[in-house]
């Protein structure tokens, strides 16, 4: 609820964030250690709704960084009768804070993806802190994006149609190696899909304050996560920490997500707004009665259900074979 008292969420939503509130653990509160908030997590009960059904999907294993452990990912092919190839590659980084969550646990958002795209997701299991601070998950998720795209021909097999996608702390990671590749000479990426991003790890938006409490992700969650990640002395001003603070001009094109009753929103609206005012073409679905976690119910939320078409649109307007039937922009929430 706002300061206030006013609850902004659609009249339909209430009951599923206080049922996801009360089994999400207490962090920043009675919990304080990454290993017992994971043990929380896996304790809470699973979802109810049947995964999206898609053509195939395999587990293996990817090379990391130079002297780090190898990066488990996990690969969604469509059904090749409904997505005949060539097709997008998207690189998904799981949201989390950089501290939880997992393949398993973002398995029917990377589905959902899969399926509404028809593109090939390599979802990635970067390491997490804070056993591995940053920047090891950035290292991770630009290593992984160099795998996909040495990979095209065997992945989505179109070289014009690589994709980097996350939610949260996923699409803070998304937005980084955006970064890395423009500064890097590569792989060249074709949309950057964000959904509800962590652009900017100050923290001091009015939508922080205005949703600090009562819609599931907290201010108190998010002050935990960046200690974790970054520890106390932590530069929350680098620009692959806070990518909204970056020299953002001759990135690719983004698509992004926003909800209004998350701490996150106005974050993740500045960095559209800075992406276009940096001559990047950028597009947004803004829900303003959703919370942050509601992409991940298309089964429930009739604005869960667009805002996932939304990204699929502006994922599969990268193949080649697509690209005359529009483009990404104007998905209004």
């Amino acid at each position: 609820m706002s300061p206030a008292g006013e609850d902004r969420l659609a009249p339909d939503v209430r009951a599923l964030v206080d049922a996801m509130t009360a089994s999400f653990p207490d962090l920043g509160g009675t919990v304080t250690d990454a290993v017992q908030a994971r043990r929380v997590l896996a304790a809470a009960p699973a979802s109810p709704f049947p995964p999206p059904i898609v053509g195939s999907i395999e587990d293996t294993d990817i090379p990391g960084p130079e002297g780090a452990p190898r990066i488990p990912i996990r690969i969604y092919r469509p059904d090749p009768h409904d997505a005949p190839g060539p097709r997008p590659t998207v690189v998904f980084f799981h949201g989390g804070g950089w501290v939880i969550c997992d393949l398993d646990s973002h398995d029917s958002t990377a589905r959902g993806i899969c399926r509404e795209a028809g593109a090939v997701v390599v979802s990635v299991d970067y390491r997490l802190a804070p056993e591995a601070p940053f920047p090891a998950a950035v290292d991770d998720a630009y290593a992984a994006l160099g795998w996909a795209a040495g990979h095209i021909p065997e992945l989505g097999g179109d070289a014009d149609a690589l994709v980097v996608a996350g939610d949260s702390a996923g699409g803070n990671l998304a937005a980084v190696v955006s970064l890395l590749s423009r500064d890097r000479g590569g792989p060249r990426i074709a949309l950057q899909a964000l959904v509800y991003p962590s652009t900017d790890a100050h923290q001091q938006t009015e939508s922080f304050e205005r949703n600090a409490d009562h819609y599931f992700l907290t201010a108190a969650h998010c002050r935990w996560f960046a200690e974790q990640y970054l520890g106390p002395d932590g530069d929350r001003a680098h620009p692959h920490v806070s990518p909204l603070l970056a020299d953002l001009t001759a990135l690719p094109p983004a698509h992004i997500v926003t909800a209004g009753c998350d701490p996150l929103c106005d974050e993740g609206r500045a960095y559209a707004a800075a992406l276009r005012a940096s001559g990047v073409e950028a597009t947004e679905s803004h829900f303003p009665a959703m919370f942050h976690g509601f992409f991940g119910f298309p089964g429930l939320l009739d604005d869960a259900r667009t805002a996932l078409a939304d990204i699929g649109k502006a994922i599969a307007s990268t193949a080649s074979d697509r690209k005359n039937g529009g483009g990404s922009g104007g998905y209004a929430g």
